[in-house]
């Protein structure tokens, strides 16, 4: 019987030698580490998620990015409806204007003067709010980006310089709207 007690102790000590070693030093460590590190499904259903965010963003980026689209289109339709509107109330004094010379119960040649005279200081102050400048070159150097040339005349100007003007030119903001039309000196030896 002794025996049998005897191999009962070496089993023990050689259980506890395993569980002593090193690989099984290793192998506890793999479990411990394992559980607490997430599992490919767990890691896969966060990236999931993670994925799922990213694309909500980016279809509200998105929207957002086409409603600003929108409105500045429609801003721009909008801009150019309403960009005579500040012209158009300035030629609303304009208007008045000839409306109350017009309405002089007996008009005299000094009334229906000052009233157009009114007119014209009014439509110069409208013109001159919205940048709107006369070209009346008379006197000046032609320039073809500003002058349209009616007609070369004989004069005792050096050539090319403006000796009459039929109609006088307009720009908007530096850009010629409507050029000057002129007469140009052809000089003295023509």
């Amino acid at each position: 019987m002794q025996e049998n007690q005897n191999p009962a102790p070496e089993e023990a000590q050689q259980s506890q030698e395993a569980e002593a070693s090193p690989e099984a030093e290793t192998l506890a460590a793999d479990t411990t580490e394992t559980d607490a590190a997430p599992s490919l499904e767990e890691q896969l259903q966060q990236a999931q998620l993670l994925a799922a965010e990213h694309h909500d963003a980016w279809l509200r980026a998105k929207a957002e990015t086409e409603n600003i689209r929108r409105r500045a289109a429609e801003d721009v339709i909008k801009a150019g409806k309403f960009a005579i509107e500040k012209f158009a109330n300035e030629l609303l004094s304009v208007r008045d204007s000839l409306e109350q010379t017009l309405a002089v119960p007996e008009p005299t040649l000094e009334s229906i003067r000052e009233g157009v005279e009114l007119t014209l200081r009014n439509l110069s102050r409208a013109f001159e709010k919205s940048s709107l400048v006369e070209i009346n070159p008379d006197g000046q150097k032609f320039d073809p980006h500003q002058h349209q040339a009616m007609s070369m005349v004989p004069s005792d100007l050096p050539a090319n310089t403006v000796v009459q003007v039929f109609q006088k030119g307009y720009a908007l903001e530096g850009r010629v709207i409507r050029p000057a039309l002129v007469a140009v000196s052809q000089g003295k030896d023509a």
